[in-house]
């Protein structure tokens, strides 16, 4: 069942796909204006475009494709409009992170070649960076005045309870069995012996490539990264915040050519050179050095979370003190008080359909506050070990004020959401001046906009 129409999100949705079509070259059209919205216009080029890309979705709906581009660049421009008029604005420094950003993806995608760029769009890096600087900032605007406008709307616990009350029975969906987990991940702990070990052998590695041996072909042979072992150790281009941060501070601060230092992270140690760098992009490659993990190690870990178990199951130790005590601190749920995150939802339910099987046959006799035994499961190569805690468990039902609200609230807050920001829009069209050419009285979506088209 829909109970919520998000259409306050199409705007967003139509700046990308302006950006998309945007991107594949402007096509040579004799342009013209065909509708002013108080201080903006739509032009006869923008709807091309658009359409030209759009149709290619939709060959079969030509005409509906292009009153309904025409529909959205009017609501889009009523929106800068208003946004101009507000005095709302958006720095310099946002837009060319943005354009930063969008730059490094459309290059990683293409390996970093700006000769292939070039090929692909039949202009520079610098050119194309330039295109992209007006209608990012229009989408930027947009964007900002929308989360103004939202952002205003709070929802009452009587307003939540009004609108569960609001739908038929019979359309109140059916969900499935949900549960919510917190977990403690403990990272088995490398012996004294062999860091030492791996350590004395990237020292080893390192002093052979000062005596001039190739980076590259000892980078195949000794590192213990299979991706980039097999490219002689090359990571290709990536963007600043990629890599962990004590890889990334040596990498950034070298000089083309350079070798690093040895550099430790959670993976073992490691050697980098930098290959090549642009703005914030940098072409590496490194030898990892991975300290051994041993069946001694992985039964200690084991044995201690056994440990860790009995004391929160005794009353000893709450939960969530174990794990800001003892849980791996670079999962998301260390933050969360051991909350599990649905990566699909963002939320912290789980259809039982979605749990990774060790999960759910380990919690699927479980009550409510129960500990799992360790799971084990495998993170990048790494063997780690869970406690897996069931702290809300539902079976199949209709939705319910009682077992759903958070679920319900959301449903009602996008919804009033969704009210407000069609009212703002509506009670703007009446306030700002709107003409659109008559070529598009065919269109009778466009009436709202402008009266005089069901009148010519």
């Amino acid at each position: 069942m829909k109970m919520i129409h998000k259409s306050y999100f199409f705007l967003l949705l139509f700046t990308l796909i302006s950006l998309s079509s945007h991107a594949q070259g402007k096509k040579l059209v004799v342009d013209k204006i065909i509708a002013t919205i108080g201080s903006e216009f739509v032009l006869y080029s923008d709807v091309q475009e658009l359409f030209e890309y759009a149709k290619q979705q939709q060959p079969n709906y030509e005409q509906a494709l292009q009153c309904q581009i025409i529909d959205q660049l009017i609501s889009s421009k009523l929106l800068l409009n208003q946004a101009r008029l507000d005095s709302i604005e958006v720095s310099e420094i946002e837009v060319e992170g943005e354009i930063e950003r969008r730059m490094e993806y459309i290059l990683s995608q293409m390996n970093g070649s700006v000769e292939f760029f070039e090929e692909y769009y039949g202009k520079t890096p610098l050119e194309y960076r330039e295109e992209l600087r007006t209608p990012l900032r229009e989408e930027l605007t947009i964007q900002r005045i929308q989360g103004q406008l939202i952002n205003e709307v709070q929802i009452t616990p009587k307003e939540v309870v009004e609108f569960y009350n609001s739908i038929p029975k019979d359309s109140l969906p059916f969900l499935n069995a949900e549960v919510e987990l917190a977990e403690i991940v403990y990272k088995p702990q490398v012996s004294e012996e062999e860091n030492a070990k791996s350590l004395k052998q990237i020292e080893e590695i390192k002093q052979r490539i000062l005596d001039g041996e190739d980076f590259a072909e000892l980078a195949s042979i000794y590192s213990d990264d299979p991706g980039s072992g097999q490219k002689g150790g090359d990571l290709d281009w990536q963007k600043r915040g990629t890599f962990v941060p004590e890889f990334e501070a040596e990498a950034y601060n070298l000089e083309k050519g350079e070798l690093s230092d040895i550099v430790e992270t959670q993976f073992g140690f490691h050697l980098i050179q930098l290959i090549d760098r642009r703005g914030n992009s940098i072409h590496t490659r490194h030898i990892l050095v991975k300290p051994n993990i041993f069946t001694a190690d992985l039964e200690k870990a084991k044995s201690e979370l056994d440990s860790i178990k009995y004391s929160i199951e005794n009353d000893s130790l709450p939960f969530g003190y174990a794990v800001k005590r003892y849980s791996d601190k670079d999962q998301f749920s260390y933050n969360n008080a051991g909350r599990m995150r649905n990566p699909k939802t963002g939320d912290t339910f789980f259809e039982t359909s979605e749990l990774p099987h060790q999960i759910y046959f380990a919690i699927e006799s479980l009550e409510v506050g129960d500990v799992s035994d360790p799971i084990e499961f495998e993170e990048r190569g790494d063997k780690l070990y869970r406690l897996v805690q069931v702290q809300s468990k539902t079976r199949p039902h209709q939705a319910s004020i009682t077992e759903d609200y958070d679920k319900i609230q959301n449903f009602a807050k996008e919804s009033k959401k969704n009210e407000y920001f069609n009212e703002w829009m509506d009670e703007k069209l009446k306030a700002t001046y709107i003409k659109i050419n008559g070529d598009f009285k065919a269109c009778p979506n466009l009436v709202k906009f402008d009266k005089n088209i069901a009148a010519n």
